[in-house]
């Protein structure tokens, strides 16, 4: 029987997550320079620059700001200072992540003061919030409280027959407890988006699944290009991916077997409730694992064959192969080996264990291989070009 208790910290609005972070985040492009300057003076904080939030309109703009207070929001996250150029949009920031039900959070604005007011007054809330933090006690939390997101990257012929299993038997085990799950990557499910429509918990999930891919392929198809060497990428290639529709039926098996999505997101858009999510999300790793922190998710899984690296400032990233060439040669980025499946050493369900296993281990406050070598992608996916 799989733990089902860790040692989380529970916020504010009562939303449970596994690490503790203070973040220095800016509302824009031109702000970096004086979070990153905010985060060296007191430490133990954590910056995320970014290259975006300047002149975005329309819908972009509004995935921009649900991005960023989503972020702000996380339950991985203990307390939010935000800077940006303007006070307004700044306020909008701060507003956001309180209307979330989080206190913790402040605003300081660059215009009319200057980096070097702005860094200073920042740098004092800072101080304020990570002495508060620091107090924060871990409390016994259920897993049925956890938000668990899922992607791979980089596969090959192993991510399909073993390492996105091992995902899919831990998706039906946390479905099963009552925790939340969310998929995605809209792209890579070309060609089976059938059997993915098929897992859907009802006739009105599906459809609108449909339409969200639906609306993608015909985007692609109006820009007459052949997605070849990007889907499948050029590793997926060499690790023996042909077509995407290969591609595609491995990535689907990290759903599992039983269970059912029950709803459809817009990215970086929180869950509605429990169970099994399919969030449109981009196949780019840091870009998709943004999304899904920006939505909530505490803690991802991400099966890898050829050996994708990425992490995410606020959200763990446990990496997992079934690849003994990556386990081999890239050991420091592979948090859960699972090779022993393709040797007939090891079952599914054994695998699916030492996954569950080493989930509520970093649940519990162990750094995954990303989180030690200081693997924090933080992408925004930008839907147009700005103004």
């Amino acid at each position: 029987m799989n733990e089902q208790k860790f040692q989380g910290y529970r916020r504010d609005n009562g939303r449970v997550g596994i690490r503790n972070h203070v973040v220095i985040l800016p509302l824009d492009d031109l702000s970096n320079a004086a979070c990153e300057a905010v985060a060296n003076n007191i430490k133990g904080t954590l910056a995320i620059p970014h290259a975006y939030g300047r002149l975005q309109f329309g819908e972009d703009l509004e995935l921009f700001f649900r991005t960023i207070i989503g972020t702000g929001s996380n339950p991985n996250v203990a307390a939010c200072v935000v800077i940006g150029i303007e006070p307004e949009w700044t306020a909008r920031v701060v507003d956001g992540i309180k209307a979330l039900g989080r206190t913790k959070v402040a605003g300081v604005s660059i215009e009319r003061h200057g980096d070097i007011q702005t860094i200073a007054a920042a740098s004092r809330q800072a101080f304020e919030f990570m002495q508060w933090a620091s107090e924060r006690k871990r409390e016994t939390c259920d897993v049925s409280e956890l938000y668990v997101s899922v992607k791979c990257g980089e596969s090959d012929t192993t991510s399909g027959l073993a390492s996105c299993p091992t995902v899919g038997n831990v998706v039906d085990r946390l479905v099963e407890m009552n925790a939340t799950a969310s998929f995605g990557e809209t792209s890579e499910i070309t060609g089976a988006e059938d059997i993915c429509a098929s897992r859907a918990a009802t006739p009105e999930v599906a459809e609108q699944y449909m339409k969200i891919f639906t609306e993608y392929d015909a985007f692609i198809k109006s820009q007459g290009v052949d997605l070849m060497g990007s889907q499948p990428t050029k590793g997926n290639i060499r690790g023996g991916l042909t077509t995407i529709e290969e591609k595609a039926l491995g990535n689907l098996q990290k759903i599992g077997k039983k269970a059912k999505f029950v709803g459809c997101l817009a990215p970086a858009e929180a869950p509605k409730g429990k169970g099994l999510w399919y969030m449109d999300t981009s196949s780019a790793a840091a870009e998709a694992v943004t999304l899904w922190a920006a939505s909530g998710a505490v803690v991802h899984l991400f099966p890898t064959g050829q050996g994708n690296i990425i992490g995410n400032p606020i959200e763990p990233v446990i990496k997992l192969t079934a690849n003994p060439l990556t386990a081999r040669t890239m050991a420091e980025h592979v948090d859960v080996d699972v090779t022993g499946i393709l040797r007939r050493e090891m079952t599914l369900d054994q695998a699916g264990d030492k996954l569950y296993d080493m989930m509520m281990r970093v649940c519990n406050g162990r750094l995954t291989c990303q989180e030690i070598l200081g693997h924090r992608e933080f992408v925004l996916t930008k839907l147009y070009r700005s103004a």
